[in-house]
């Protein structure tokens, strides 16, 4: 090999060195801007759930106390809901000696006209004003002074009749991690929520009526349209609709069922792969509000 060939083989192995050096230096550079960017937009986004929560927190504590609520013992108005027959073994004589809860609407109504009333879940921190308005989105990411806000609120179906109750009424919210909105519903997976019966009715009041819910069916579940059909044409299938649910629950419940009763569902996600926490209850005391 020639003395200008032996130079300019090293010039070249010394060119592609430099070469391989800056490609090198370029990776690492961009792999600390992209982590730089990361770390920024993740601690945007935690700022900004940290704030969302401050002001549902805020918004949920100024709601619970200035709404005046009282406890209503039966009266004559007071109508006892589709009674399971003597034969069967049902908790349900239990639950209608609890009191129904009654709410005052005319603040929460003054403040959002989309209030179509106030639901309560023993056992859990579930304690608010329902909202319904055309849509099961809006109220996803606006709370309930209608501000935007990611934390949502809780909020019925847009398809049900919130005065005249459809055969499933359904009410939704997200699962926030500090327990608000319906973050505490995974409660009811615990053996300490279900061995304490107390917990397992629902009280809902409407400006319309005052209602007590029994529960029958607890469970979690992929996504999926058919637990949340507010109605069915015909009572074979509403009957097979009811007859799945209560066989889907983790635990067992004493509640019977059948075609004639009409149930609340409530739904929220259990984790960010679209699994779903679901409880279902079914209506055994009203009272219209006179």
């Amino acid at each position: 090999m020639s003395k200008k060939r032996k130079v300019d083989t090293k010039r070249l192995s010394r060119v592609e060195r430099m070469k391989k050096k800056k490609r090198k230096k370029m990776l690492s550079m961009g792999i600390f801007c992209l982590s730089v960017v990361v770390f920024s937009v993740s601690i945007f986004l935690l700022w900004n759930w940290f704030q969302d929560n401050q002001k549902i927190d805020k918004l949920a504590k100024e709601t619970s106390e200035t709404v005046e609520k009282k406890e209503k013992e039966d009266n004559q108005n007071t109508e006892l809901i589709n009674p399971p027959e003597a034969s069967l073994k049902d908790d349900y004589w239990d639950y209608i000696k609890m009191n129904l809860l009654e709410v005052d609407f005319n603040e929460l109504l003054s403040k959002n006209s989309d209030t179509v009333g106030w639901i309560e879940v023993k056992g859990t921190n579930i304690n608010y004003p329902i909202v319904q308005t055309t849509n099961n989105e809006y109220y996803l990411n606006h709370a309930f002074d209608k501000t935007k806000n990611d934390a949502g609120w809780v909020f019925m179906d847009y398809r049900n009749d919130a005065k005249n109750f459809d055969q499933n009424t359904i009410i939704y919210a997200h699962s926030r991690y500090n327990q608000t909105m319906f973050g505490s519903l995974k409660n009811i997976l615990s053996s300490s929520w279900y061995n304490n019966k107390n917990n397992h009715i629902i009280r809902m009041s409407t400006p319309t009526e005052n209602t007590m819910w029994q529960v029958f069916s607890v469970y979690t579940i992929a996504a999926e349209s058919y637990y949340i059909t507010p109605s069915f044409s015909d009572t074979n299938s509403y009957q097979t609709f009811l007859s799945t649910l209560k066989g889907r629950s983790e635990v067992e419940f004493s509640a019977n069922l059948n075609v004639n009763d009409k149930i609340l569902t409530l739904s929220t996600c259990q984790d960010n792969f679209g699994h779903r926490v679901v409880m279902h209850a079914k209506l055994i005391k009203r009272e219209v509000r006179t």
